[in-house]
Order: C-alpha cells, then sequence, then structure tokens
C-alpha cells in the first residue's frame, strides 16, 4: 500500500504515482522538504539543504512527466549526497574546519553526476564524521547527528546523516560511502536497507584516501529501491581506473526470484566475535531461520578465518595518516581527536609492516573466494549491537575497541571487496533496529539484492516516524 504521505514512499512508490499522474515531483519535494524542516532541526542529518534548486529539479521534472517523456528512472525522485562526495555547486567540506568553502564546486562525483542525469531531485548534503573516519557521525563543524528511532542514541556512521534521512522520510534515496561498514552501520542502527556494491561496482571520484577499501552505495527504504538506485549509480565514468566493466543488467531482473535451492551459509559470530548482543543474536538467527522457511539449504558454520581488524584499522590509519600529513600545523588544530590520534596509530606502520598487511589482505579474499565455491551467500548480524549514545568528537574513547570492536561484521568484506547488504530484522526491547547482514559472492551484487529482497517479504517493517504518529 502506497503511504499517504508523499515524504513517506519508496521511490518505487513515486515512481508510479508520477506514471499515473496521482502525484507530481513537485508535490513529492514539496512534501519532503516539509519533513526537513520538522525534523532535521532535531536530528542533524543534512548539513546543506538547498529547497530552491530542489523544487527548481522538481519543476523541470514534472514538466517533462506531464509531457510524457521522463528523462530516466529516477526522475523526480528527491536524494540526497553524503558530504564526502563531490556536489557541483554546493562545498563539500567532509564534516572538517580545515577545507576552506570558499572555492570553485563545479565537479559533480560520478554517482553525483549519474543521478543528475537521471533527472532525481537533489536535497542537500548530509552529515558525517570528518572525513568519514569513524562509525558514529558527529564533528566539529556541523555537530551530532542522531537516531530517528531515540534522537539519544547515534545512528553510527560515517554515513549516518544518510541513512537518518531516508529513516525519517527525508528522501527516499540517499548516497553513501563504505570503507569498514559505513552504509551497513547506519543502515542497521536506523531500521532501512543500505547495499555495499562489489568493489568498482559504481564509480567514484575522487577516489578515497582510504584506497581500496572505499565502496559507494545506496541507503533506501526498501530492496526494490536499492536495485533502481543501483541500476543509476553503477553506470559508467572513466575517472575511475579501479571501477569494473560496465553490466548494463536492472538490477530489478530477477528480485523477486527468491531463494529456493541456494546454499546459505549462516554464521552468528565469524568464529571469533564473543560480544553479540542477545537480542541482536536472537533476531538475526530467527532471520536466518526465515530463509529455511523460503527453500533456502541453511547451514550454521564459520567462513573459517581469523579476526582480520588488525588488517583494517592499519590500513586505515596509514590512510588517516596520509590525510593529516597535507595539512598544516594550524589546520590540523582543528580537527577531530580521533583524526588525530588515528594519524598518531598510522605513524607506528613501516613500509614492511605495510606490505604484510597488504599480503594478508590478499589471502583473506582468496579464502572467501573459495568459501564462495562452497556457499551462494553467507549471514551474519549487520552490527553486534543495537545504537548506543550519541556523543560530540571530544567524548569519545580513542581505543582500538571503540573504533571497530563493535562492528565485527562489517570490515571482513571490504577488505575482500564483496557485496554485501543490510536488511532490517527486529527490534529490541529498547525500540531500536536489528539488522541482517547478506554477503555474496565477488560480483554477486543480484544475488544479494535478491536475497535481501526475499528476506524482506518475510517481515512488515516499520519506520520510526510511522510508528510515532
Amino acid at each position: 500500500m502506497i503511504a499517504t504521505d508523499l515524504a513517506d514512499c519508496t521511490a518505487t512508490e513515486l515512481i508510479a504515482l508520477y506514471r499515473a499522474r496521482r502525484a507530481s515531483p513537485v508535490e513529492a519535494t514539496q512534501a519532503v522538504l516539509a519533513r526537513i524542516a520538522a525534523r532535521n532541526p532535531t536530528l542533524n542529518a543534512f548539513c546543506i539543504v538547498d529547497a530552491e534548486s530542489a523544487l527548481e529539479d522538481a519543476r523541470a521534472s514534472e514538466a517533462r512527466w506531464h509531457s510524457g517523456a521522463p528523462c530516466d528512472l529516477l526522475d523526480g525522485v528527491p536524494v540526497s549526497i553524503k558530504d564526502l562526495i563531490l556536489t557541483k555547486g554546493w562545498p563539500t567540506l567532509r564534516g572538517s574546519r580545515t577545507i576552506d568553502e570558499k572555492q570553485a564546486w563545479d565537479v559533480d562525483a560520478p554517482s553525483t553526476a549519474r543521478l543528475r542525469e537521471a533527472g532525481a531531485v537533489l536535497l542537500g548534503k548530509t552529515n558525517t564524521p570528518e572525513f568519514g573516519i569513524k562509525g558514529t557521525t558527529d564533528n566539529l563543524l556541523t555537530g551530532i547527528t542522531r537516531n530517528p528511532w531515540n534522537p539519544q542514541m547515534t545512528p553510527g556512521g560515517s554515513s549516518g546523516g544518510a541513512a537518518v534521512a531516508v529513516a525519517s522520510g527525508m528522501g527516499p534515496l540517499a548516497v553513501g560511502t563504505d570503507g569498514a561498514g559505513s552504509i551497513r552501520i547506519p543502515s542497521s542502527f536506523c531500521g532501512i536497507a543500505g547495499l555495499k556494491a562489489s568493489f568498482g561496482r559504481v564509480p567514484a571520484y575522487p577516489l578515497s584516501p582510504m584506497g581500496t577499501v572505499a565502496h559507494v552505495g545506496p541507503h533506501a527504504r526498501s530492496v526494490d529501491d536499492l536495485a533502481l538506485a543501483l541500476n543509476v549509480m553503477s553506470r559508467p565514468d572513466a575517472r575511475d581506473w579501479t571501477s569494473l566493466p560496465y553490466d548494463a543488467r536492472d538490477y530489478r531482473v530477477g528480485l523477486l526470484d527468491g531463494v529456493r535451492g541456494l546454499r546459505v551459509a549462516f554464521s552468528p559470530d565469524l568464529g571469533y566475535v564473543r560480544n553479540v548482543h542477545p537480542e541482536v543474536a536472537e533476531a538475526v538467527r530467527d532471520a536466518a531461520h526465515a530463509f529455511t522457511g523460503l527453500g533456502a539449504h541453511v547451514e550454521e558454520t564459520t567462513p573459517g578465518f581469523a579476526n582480520p581488524e588488525e588488517i583494517t584499522t592499519k590500513l586505515w590509519f596509514v590512510g588517516t595518516l596520509a590525510l593529516v600529513n597535507a595539512m598544516t600545523p594550524d589546520q590540523i588544530e582543528l580537527t577531530d581527536p580521533a583524526l588525530r590520534w588515528q594519524a598518531a596509530e598510522g605513524r607506528e606502520v613501516s613500509t614492511l609492516e605495510l606490505h604484510a598487511l597488504t599480503a594478508r589482505r590478499g589471502e583473506l579474499g582468496s579464502h572467501m573466494r573459495r568459501f564462495h565455491e562452497r556457499y551462494d551467500l553467507l549471514l551474519t548480524p549487520g552490527v553486534a549491537v543495537p545504537a548506543f549514545a550519541a556523543r560530540a568528537p571530544h567524548e569519545w574513547d580513542l581505543s582500538l575497541d571503540a573504533f571497530l570492536g563493535w562492528t565485527p561484521f562489517t570490515y571482513p568484506f571490504n577488505l575482500t571487496q564483496q557485496p554485501a547488504a543490510v536488511v532490517p530484522c527486529g527490534v529490541t526491547q529498547a525500540g531500536l533496529p536489528v539488522a541482517l547482514q547478506i554477503v555474496g559472492p565477488m560480483h554477486g551484487d543480484a544475488l544479494v539484492l535478491r536475497a535481501a529482497r526475499a528476506f524482506e517479504s518475510t517481515r512488515e517493517w516499520k519506520l520510526p516516524l510511522a510508528a510515532r504518529r
């Protein structure tokens, strides 16, 4: 059933309404802008909102729909862009006080360009921790982003603003990035769907300072919308020399084919995670059982690799060091304490150690390629814990455990570059969402979406705003 408030509609629903002339892009954009005006002061999802530009985009789209000639798949759909991603006409400050706002902002990143070409209505930029360096969303420039299920809690990060926007009806689609879980963590904490596609599936430019662990992908309120967004975002861009050859498939085709007969591995702890919240563990186990009911052959097992946290953290911290080394001493003083701590840790990694870490990463990737010769999919929790209290940058504990210890299920699959999606699978007694992670073989993006859609069909999910009306 299509929502009565256009701000609560999915992108797929909006397109159907436009086609049937039951709603217009201007009406949908006005509804979303009204929601932003009502909710953003509390949640701080957006650091830039450009209502005038959004309505101009919407009017142009409406004219195309009225003439019976929408330009592309997302014509008239409101979308937000994470503030790590270049967007022509708006500053991309990356949550940092070190970037000069007064410069030419005349380049679109690939995702922004493809969305603009597809007729999307660009709403503004969403909040991120400084340079996307951590799994919560707070910075010294634009403040703390808060979880729509409970504003005292963090939405996670680093794409926290993007996930909050989607979960709150401040646009049905958002572009995020994921270097160690940064799409999947906030999607999990905010109770929405999120996709980290195979590395290179969605072109990026400029490339992340964190290297080849960093992915670009969509947040959405339905798996159908993830597929729709991936169709557009995966279109080629020659500026990304690491991108995959373009696959012109429509990711919506086969989305309803289900999981019957698939070989599915369920790992509640990856063999080494010791601190999974009991309500998370129970909800994810129930989700795995649902795959059996859908006709998959589910086996509880472990992938058989050791915790790769050291590989992730040291590669990441070297990337942070590269960021800090390009700053002046005065700029460094303006940064998040976590950025300086990570850079100091990165300074301790030698060239030989970096080489050894890269080799270990390659072994992990090879191991998982072989694993997926036996199993089509791997199911795990999205995050080991529900959302926890939001804090300002100076209030966080600067330690390895605080950095990634609570999200052990996400970062391994940045190292291996596999596609992984999260979908909501339950709510804790405290009223906070829990998510299932679905990991597929490299290049198996369509399979991951198909499995996510099959699981989604087993649940009736309410978003935080709908639940509180």
